[in-house]
C-alpha cells in the first residue's frame, strides 16, 4: 500500500513538472481501477499545488479492436469527461499498461468527444509486451513479466490494502 501511495505521488509530481498549465489538465481514468487512480493523483496534485484537477471517466468498450472477436459482449459504461477538451491536456490513467490496445482505444474514445491539445498516458504498472507503438508518459512501476503471467491490482478496497501482485496463468 505504501509503495502504491509513493508511486502515485511521484506520478503527480511528474505531471506537475510536465504541465505548466495545470488548470488545463484533465485526468481521464479507464474503469474501474484507472478511475480511482486518477482521483488519487488529482488529490496529490491538490495537496502539492492547491489546484483542483478535473477528473473524468473514459469508457473504451466500444472502441476496442477486439469487440467482434470476443465471445462475450462488452460491458459499456458511460464516459464522463469535462468538456470542451479543445486546448486541454487529457491524461489517460490506467492501472496496468500491457499491449497498448486499451490505451489506443482510450485515445479513440477521447477523440470522439473533441480534439485535445495533447493526450498523455499514465499507468500505475507497465508490464511490457507492447503490440502497438505506445509509450507511457508517467509510470509508477515497471514490472517485467512473461506473457504467461497476469498483473493484478487492488485499489480502493475498504477491507483490504492496496496491492499489486503477479499471478501465473
Amino acid at each position: 500500500a505504501e509503495a502504491i501511495r509513493r508511486a502515485l505521488q511521484r506520478i503527480a509530481h511528474e505531471i506537475i513538472e510536465g504541465n505548466p498549465q495545470l488548470s488545463k489538465v484533465v485526468l481521464a481514468g479507464i474503469p474501474s481501477r484507472g478511475v480511482e487512480i486518477a482521483q488519487r493523483i488529482a488529490a496529490f496534485i491538490h495537496r502539492i499545488e492547491n489546484i483542483d484537477i478535473e477528473t473524468g471517466v473514459i469508457d473504451v468498450a466500444m472502441h476496442r479492436d477486439d469487440v467482434g472477436t470476443r465471445p462475450e459482449l462488452p460491458v459499456v459504461r458511460a464516459s464522463k469527461l469535462p468538456l470542451p477538451l479543445e486546448e486541454r491536456t487529457v491524461i489517460i490513467v490506467d492501472d496496468v499498461l500491457y499491449t497498448g490496445r486499451t490505451a489506443r482505444a482510450a485515445m479513440d474514445a477521447i477523440n470522439s468527444f473533441g480534439r485535445p491539445a495533447r493526450i498523455q498516458l499514465a499507468a500505475l504498472v507497465d508490464r511490457g509486451h507492447r503490440e502497438l507503438p505506445i509509450r507511457p508518459d508517467y509510470v509508477g512501476k515497471n514490472l517485467p513479466t512473461s506473457a504467461a503471467e497476469k498483473v493484478r491490482v487492488r485499489i480502493g478496497s475498504a477491507k483490504e490494502p492496496d496491492g499489486v501482485w503477479v499471478e501465473r496463468t
